[in-house]
């Protein structure tokens, strides 16, 4: 189940190029975890799973447009971003965290595989003084304070299939974290979107700005 596994849910929409670069992804993160730990021992052999495709439930849900400015805030060693660049080869990513050894994986791994449309940075979000028509992430922290340090990082308008806003993959009974941000969300169980068994309390949650 590797490369496989994206060409079942994406059929017909992946270019020769894409999924060799979506094939590279397995020997490279496998390498460079055994370097810098960056995904847990014991997923590290269903990163297709897990990572790749968890990150591609953002683009079951948006279709970004070329030219649309992306930030995925917290991104490890690169997801969403990664797998998200591959797939909109147009479009601007900016990865940014805090941990420079985590930003040096996602370098290296866009390095290796041809991916020029990802710029990774090691500074917290806060710090960036640049705006976004999407700020993305995986599960970095609780939605109120992550919208604290994103929600003015995002420019009004649409650069996709949804209005700019923000995309984040999160799992569990969300309820009461987003209850306490006072904001209306779209939920979309990513059970409706893939029929793997992780996927069951997985959601893509989305703000419009």
């Amino acid at each position: 189940m590797q490369v496989e596994l994206i060409e079942k849910y994406f059929p017909n929409e992946l270019s020769d190029e894409q999924k060799r670069r979506f094939a590279m992804l397995g020997d490279l993160y496998k390498e460079w975890n055994a370097k810098i730990n960056v995904i847990s021992r014991k997923d590290i052999d269903e990163l297709y799973l897990k990572h790749v495709l968890h990150s591609l439930a953002i683009a079951k849900v948006c279709r970004f447009e070329a030219g649309a400015r992306i930030c995925d805030v917290g991104c490890g060693g690169g997801f969403p971003s990664v797998p998200l660049a591959i797939m909109f080869p147009e479009v601007q990513i900016t990865a940014i965290d805090s941990i420079g050894k985590k930003i040096k994986v996602v370098q290296e791994v866009c390095k290796a595989v041809g991916i020029e449309n990802v710029k990774a940075v090691n500074c917290r979000v806060e710090a960036w003084p640049h705006r976004f028509d999407y700020v993305v992430c995986r599960a970095v922290t609780e939605m109120k304070a992550f919208l604290g340090w994103t929600l003015n990082k995002v420019e009004h308008g649409q650069r996709g299939t949804l209005p700019n806003g923000i995309i984040c993959l999160k799992g569990g009974d969300l309820a009461e974290e987003l209850a306490v941000t006072g904001k209306k969300f779209d939920i979309f169980p990513i059970s409706g979107l893939f029929e793997e068994e992780f996927f069951e309390t997985k959601k893509v949650v989305y703000l419009k700005k």
